[in-house]
């Protein structure tokens, strides 16, 4: 199913991509497709090292942080999957995101920030529902998502201040345009949104059941989610879907958040604890 998901995505996105194309005439259409094509490879192979880039986040040792090491090593054990690559984001933002192409090439990353506000039992929940991501093979698809997102809308950013079609016979009418420009990167959006917000009430379940501590996971949303507003994460927005939670909220943000309201996953994560986690 994920993969076909995935498949659909791809190519739902490079429509996108060779509909703001088209706007360059039939030449343009043309690279468009080109471009989509490599950029879907691209994504599939780099979108992780990619993600890793463009969030500043820094490979750790063991050595630097022992007692992280610790916690991701037991909860893959119990994952039964490979222990991911761990990464350190440099902010004092709290937040946390898995990434990757399957479970044998997985990276989860930590800021600062959220090592600081944390205690270790909370930021056990933390990675176990980063690890959840990667066991239920979330991270390809939405790793995929946020680099093709990106280029949707660094494309309708272009075609704003360059304009359409090169073609000498043919003109675009500016409206149509300017229009196209704007509904793309938020028809992106859209599909993020389609694809994170259940993955994240999965994650955040099957999470709680790794690490046996639902209330740990429920307290940990709640600080980061406190935090975010007193310590906003700089990131690119393409990445957004990709943090347990929203990286920098707003009142506009809200209304289309790729992310579930954190009090619908807290009262979720209350009802599996009052049930003993049956679910």
């Amino acid at each position: 199913m994920n993969t076909l998901r995935t498949i659909l995505l791809m190519g739902f996105l490079t429509a996108i991509i060779v509909s703001l194309g088209s706007l360059w005439g039939r030449g343009g259409m043309i690279i468009a497709f080109l471009f989509a094509v490599g950029t879907n490879f691209f994504s599939y192979w780099f979108s992780a090292s990619m993600a890793l880039k463009m969030s500043g986040a820094q490979p750790v040792s063991r050595e630097e942080a022992p007692e992280l090491y610790q916690i991701v090593e037991r909860l893959a054990g119990r994952a039964n999957i490979p222990v991911p690559d761990i990464y350190v984001i440099p902010t004092d933002a709290a937040n946390a995101f898995a990434t990757g192409r399957d479970t044998n090439h997985a990276a989860i990353a930590v800021t600062q920030g959220i090592m600081r506000i944390l205690n270790w039992q909370e930021l056990e929940g933390v990675l176990a529902h980063e690890l959840s991501h990667v066991k239920n093979g979330d991270i390809l698809i939405t790793s995929i998502a946020a680099v093709l997102a990106s280029v949707i809308t660094m494309m309708a950013h272009n075609l704003m201040y360059f304009g359409g079609s090169s073609d000498r016979d043919r003109s675009v009418n500016p409206i149509f345009a300017i229009a196209l420009a704007i509904v793309a990167p938020f028809a992106a959006m859209l599909v993020q949104l389609a694809i994170s917000r259940s993955r994240e009430y999965e994650a955040d379940a099957s999470g709680a059941r790794l690490c046996g501590k639902p209330m740990e996971l429920a307290d940990a949303l709640k600080d980061i989610e406190e935090s975010s507003y007193q310590t906003p994460m700089q990131t690119n927005p393409a990445l957004s879907s990709m943090y347990i939670i929203k990286p920098n909220p707003n009142m506009f943000t809200k209304l289309f958040s790729t992310h579930p309201p954190t009090a619908d996953r807290v009262a979720r994560l209350q009802q599996m604890a009052n049930k003993g986690m049956a679910e």
